[in-house]
């Protein structure tokens, strides 16, 4: 997931995750459900469950006797490394057989336990309160529904996932529906072969704008809520860069993993920024209206896509199978996240989204950003995911494990003389541990990255700078590939912000003497635009950068703000301040080291 604004196949499916599901939960009496069989799910979203924010759901299942049978709901959504405890939402819980209500109880805090009369079928229904806009969670509006299967579908406890099931859509006649989930022969019908695919399939139902196109080959949708959000240019825009960024993450692992795959997007100024969650064959995107056309658009699509291979089939064991019932720690984030982010933004050069240097300059950023972090190492950070700590350093295994994998990526094609690449690295992985129906352990990783460098040893680097807390060696590493760092300096206005849900910058700090002081600044003020660019896109990109590099200094910058009930036009003057340093290409590197930066910037190696 792309937390910092805020990513099956039929061996994975059908062996190593059908598996007892809370086979390990510390249950009252350590419960196991009595078998259940034809499961059956409806959820209904139609306008009077999304009038009162709620859907109802019904789950119907056959029995064979009147043993308990126990059901529970999902603590957590695989992507989102948070408890979310779905069944805080659960109300008007029911049990019915045939006339007959049934008697039920509680096993926990997420699980149920229902007694049935005797053989036949049993439907448990329950409401769910939808009102919470997040990528994990369900949400609703009169018209909308977003719901996630870990949300709403229960699972038989202590039994295994591979049992298939149908999910059935109760909603009004012209309301569209959206989901990666195979359909089934009757209208808004869907099957699953297995929970995990149940669970991993999120929904959009109701009024929502949606096209699709031929990508690599297979069927990409593109649905966004609320109509007239996304259309257009900013449609168009946002097409290109899907369709140029998909292919070059094809090639890394050879192969196209799904049968469609759905871009799915919410537009609403509540969230304050943007983020994404990811599925096998889909992600879910919430963003503010500023953030459609945002420099951050792209990077959030190529992340988000690239985890259909990495995290959601190619994963470190710690997470295959997936429990629902508690949390799954693992050092492997920077992996599993980190390096996603690094070929997030490869896709993006390699496709053509961005220039090369659009790469350096992403790179950069995520250099200034650690280097202005406490030392930590990735595998702590990895670990930390689950608890936000508030040490300054949570969720930076994405910038960090991204950037490990520029320099392992880096260090393989030093040692093999561009002969691999770390992309050689992430095949032969999904080949050797996903393909074979299972998960990557440690000497899994560092053995595929020994292969693809000729056998050199990663001991050292595993021990500085993934267990370890040493800073990178980028004058040496980025030498290699022919670039190095440049002193650097950028346009400055003085304020500390944060964003606000409408586009805003609220001005958390101005800082004395500088130029936004000498205006008349002061905090508390929110500002709406700089140079007629709305602020967020200005405060949290590189507007201010693109706007102003090169201007001399005391260019006067109109920023306009509101102030209480007023709004004022601030005349603040243009002032250049020390930055961190960038990423250049070094004009003097010698045939090899341009040959090697060559190759990791267009994915390609040496034969």
């Amino acid at each position: 997931m792309s937390s910092s604004f805020a990513a099956r196949a039929v061996l994975l499916a059908s062996s190593v995750l059908a598996v007892p599901l809370g086979a390990q939960r510390a249950t009252p009496e350590s419960v196991q459900s009595a078998p259940i069989t034809d499961v059956r799910y409806e959820v209904t979203a139609n306008r009077a469950t999304l009038g009162a924010r709620r859907l109802h759901v019904a789950t119907t299942f056959g029995v064979a006797s009147a043993a308990p049978v126990v059901l529970s709901l999902p603590a957590w959504t695989p992507g989102a490394y948070e408890i979310s405890n779905f069944a805080r939402q659960v109300s008007r819980f029911d049990a019915q057989q045939g006339r007959d209500s049934l008697r039920w109880d509680k096993a926990d805090y997420d699980t149920w336990r229902v007694w049935p009369k005797g053989a036949g079928q049993v439907t448990v229904s329950f409401d769910v309160t939808a009102d919470t806009l997040d990528n994990a969670m369900a949400w609703t509006r009169p018209d909308f529904a977003l719901f996630n299967g870990t949300n709403v579908f229960l699972y038989p406890e202590g039994r295994s996932t591979d049992f298939t099931s149908t999910v059935v859509v109760k909603t009004e006649p012209e309301f569209l529906i959206a989901t990666g989930m195979t359909r089934g022969t009757e209208a808004r019908t869907f099957r699953a072969a297995n929970y995990h695919e149940l669970v991993d399939m999120p929904f959009f139902v109701g009024q929502f704008e949606i096209d699709s196109a031929t990508v690599s080959g297979k069927t990409v949708r593109f649905s966004t809520y609320p109509r007239g959000s996304f259309t257009g240019a900013a449609r168009t825009a946002a097409w290109d860069q899907i369709k140029r960024s998909i292919p070059p993450e094809v090639l890394v692992f050879g192969e196209v993993p799904w049968n469609s795959y759905d871009v799915m997007w919410i537009t609403d100024s509540v969230g304050g920024g943007m983020s994404g969650l990811e599925h096998s064959s889909s992600h879910v995107d919430v963003s503010v209206p500023q953030g459609i056309g945002s420099e951050f658009q792209p990077r959030l699509f190529a992340h988000e896509i690239f985890h259909a291979w990495n995290v959601k089939r190619l994963r470190p064991a710690d997470l295959v199978p997936y429990r629902y019932d508690r949390p799954q720690q693992t050092p492997w984030l920077w992996v599993s996240e980190g390096i996603t982010d690094y070929y997030g933004d490869l896709a993006m050069v390699r496709g053509g989204v961005v220039d090369a240097p659009g790469f350096y300059a992403l790179t950069s950023d995520k250099i200034s950003t650690i280097a202005q972090a406490p030392p930590f190492s990735l595998e702590d950070a990895s670990l930390n995911a689950w608890i936000e700590v508030r040490d300054g350093t949570d969720a930076l295994y994405y910038p960090k494990g991204s950037l490990a994998g520029f320099l392992l990526d880096i260090m393989i094609r030093d040692a093999s003389d561009n002969r691999s690449s770390l992309d050689v690295v992430m095949r032969d992985l999904y080949r050797s541990t996903y393909k074979q129906g299972r998960g990557f352990t440690g000497d899994d990783w560092w053995g595929a990255v020994r292969r693809a460098s000729n056998g050199r040893s990663y001991d050292e680097f595993q021990r500085r700078y993934v267990d370890g807390r040493d800073p990178y060696p980028w004058a040496e590493a980025l030498a290699v590939v022919g670039l190095r760092l440049q002193p650097d300096s950028v346009p400055r206005i003085g304020v500390g912000v944060t964003p606000q849900p409408d586009g805003g910058a609220h001005v958390s700090q101005v800082v004395s003497e500088g130029a936004a002081a000498s205006a008349g600044m002061r905090e508390g003020d929110v500002i709406v635009t700089v140079n007629g660019q709305p602020a967020i896109g200005v405060f949290f990109g590189n507007g201010l950068r693109t706007m102003y590099a090169g201007k001399p200094a005391g260019t006067p910058i109109a920023v306009a703000i509101r102030r209480g009930e007023q709004s004022l036009t601030l005349q603040v003057p243009l002032r250049y301040g020390a930055a961190a340093p960038r990423i250049v290409e070094d004009a003097a590197a010698p045939p090899r080291a341009v040959r090697l930066r060559d190759g990791l910037l267009h994915g390609t190696t040496t034969k």
